[in-house]
């Protein structure tokens, strides 16, 4: 048994952990006492990615590049590929993925198990919209195939569906055609969150990516509008050296607390309006800030951190949110890492599938306990009369009944529960 902690590293929990190497091997090696779970790189924040006490199906051994068209953009790979190692293998011919979370260093089913979203759910969707085909092993020994048009049952409920519905082996994806690595981006400057919405709602035409930084800890919403559009043609700049630094301790208190997030949220708004206007910007600093830092989460201190992303309807998105910064700021318990961006108006590929029509807003806290929770319980009740749902992928302690509310989709989905497989979410949101 090894000690298994998420993202988030609100707890360290042992686990049984297998890997999986062999597509031949896998069915033999699902066979066991007691429900298992397919791990990837463990970027998930909260338990959706945990088994404690069980087996995890380390799943990152199935990394192989199965085919590639460099004429279509159509890439089949096994599960455990990392996006990093597929935006690495396709931008050196002429392609990248069409959506990509806030990090690379997750697995191709972990996307396709979380459904992820980007910066350009308006553009493109999220990543089930995507993926082909996919095959899916069920803890019994079938093996299915499924896509949109090839049981698609089985596609919508497994996209977005939290690894429950069997182990992904691998998966078929359609690429984006680009020119490079490089992006013409605009940054500017928003006082409040009408700003925010105009900017949002008047780039959308006109701009594939958006999205801004919020200062949680201003009651009026200011922040950081950004957005972006595949460079035309190829920079004739060299590309950056990646360098992947590591954060050297875990600080024995967490250094975010109030007086630190009001200072540094105030230089953060300051210099990004100061440097406003376009600029040419490579792909990883604009769609992945945080991965030059490596085991940032250990900032946090030792008690872990939770990430709390809801996305409301449209109608009633800017009320919601400027309660819910209100309720920040009068607590004082804010967040540096906060996001905020719009979702477009398109159906989900998935029945759990997290992104709809709407606003999301993405927070970062320290642990602080009680103290902590009481601020969600309230963050809670204002989600839930807007009609909105919370991210499984970064939950770790969301009510069953929020959860119920936001997932109409649920009932149809747990017909297609593989009763083989658990997770720490599933036993505390659907019973088992």
């Amino acid at each position: 048994m090894v000690a298994v902690s998420s993202w988030g590293r609100l707890s360290h929990a042992d686990h049984l952990l297998r890997p999986l190497t062999d597509p031949a091997r896998v069915a033999q090696q699902l066979r066991g006492p007691g429900p298992g779970l397919a791990g990837g790189l463990g970027r998930s924040y909260g338990d959706v990615g945990l088994n404690p006490g069980g087996v995890l199906w380390q799943a990152t051994g199935l990394d192989k590049f199965i085919a590639f068209d460099a004429a279509s953009g159509v890439l089949a790979c096994e599960a455990g590929v990392s996006l990093h190692a597929i935006q690495r293998v396709a931008l050196a011919h002429g392609w990248m993925l069409p959506v990509t979370p806030g990090t690379q260093f997750v697995t191709l089913g972990g996307a396709i198990a979380n459904d992820v979203h980007g910066k350009n759910h308006h553009a493109a969707g999220s990543f089930g919209d995507h993926v082909l085909r996919l095959s899916l092993l069920r803890t019994d020994g079938r093996l299915l195939e499924c896509g949109p048009g090839l049981e698609p049952g089985w596609f919508a409920a497994t996209v977005g569906g939290a690894g429950l519905t069997g182990v992904i082996l691998r998966a078929d994806l359609q690429l984006r055609r680009v020119a490079g690595p490089w992006l013409d981006t605009e940054t500017i400057a928003f006082e409040n969150l009408d700003g925010f919405f105009r900017l949002a709602d008047g780039s959308e035409a006109e701009w594939e990516y958006t999205v801004s930084w919020i200062d949680c800890l201003s009651r009026q919403g200011r922040g950081i509008f950004m957005r972006a559009n595949h460079a035309a043609a190829a920079s004739q700049r060299s590309e950056p050296p990646e360098r992947l630094r590591r954060l050297p301790l875990t600080p024995p208190v967490s250094p975010v607390n109030r007086l630190s997030l009001r200072l540094l949220n105030s230089a953060y708004y300051g210099l990004h309006r100061w440097r406003a206007g376009p600029r040419l910007a490579h792909y990883r600093g604009f769609f992945y800030p945080l991965d030059g830092l490596r085991e940032w989460n250990r900032i946090y201190g030792p008690r872990g951190f939770f990430q709390y992303q809801c996305v409301l309807p449209r109608a009633v998105g800017s009320e919601a949110v400027g309660t819910m910064l209100d309720e920040i700021a009068r607590r004082g318990d804010g967040s540096f890492l906060a996001v905020l961006k719009t979702f477009g108006e398109r159906a989900a590929p998935g029945m759990l599938s997290f992104a709809r029509p709407g606003v999301t807003l993405a927070l970062d806290f320290p642990n602080h306990g009680a103290r902590t929770e009481d601020l969600f319980r309230r963050l809670d009740a204002i989600v839930a009369e807007a009609g909105g749902r919370l991210y499984l992928a970064k939950d770790a302690r969301m009510p069953r009944a929020l959860f119920e509310a936001g997932y109409p989709g649920l009932d149809a989905f747990l017909a297609y529960r593989d009763p083989g497989i658990s997770s720490a979410l599933s036993r505390r949101l659907m019973g088992y």
